[in-house]
């Protein structure tokens, strides 16, 4: 158990100095509330779980990455600013992933909801 409590403290230091990780947890708990509400079934489950976890893994790589390249090389570097680009973009690929899983997850029962009214 000892060895999981650095992991654990980073995941909280995530949250405490990556301000987009707030955002992302923020959608969590929405697409978590919704699947709850809207009842969705294991499979959706299984794809939004896997939306989330992939958005804050390519989160917390992320940010391992940038901050060793802050430490590599603290002065200006377009190599390095275009290394730490590339990590920005999985970050938004896994974010665009999740919000496709969302909408194929939750469309079809918002719209039977809106449809119903």
């Amino acid at each position: 158990m000892q060895s999981f409590v650095p992991a654990f403290n980073e995941v909280q230091l995530l949250f405490k100095s990556e301000h987009n990780a707030w955002v992302h947890l923020f959608f969590m708990i929405g697409a978590t509330i919704a699947g709850v509400v809207l009842q969705i079934n294991s499979i959706d489950w299984l794809f939004l779980i896997l939306a989330i976890t992939l958005v804050f893994l390519s989160e917390l790589f992320n940010t391992a990455l940038e901050r060793l390249a802050d430490k590599v090389e603290p002065n200006f570097n377009p190599e390095i600013g275009a290394i730490k680009d590339y990590a920005s973009a999985a970050v938004l690929m896994a974010s665009i992933f999740a919000m496709v899983v969302g909408v194929f997850v939750f469309g079809p029962k918002v719209f039977d909801l809106v449809y119903m009214l």
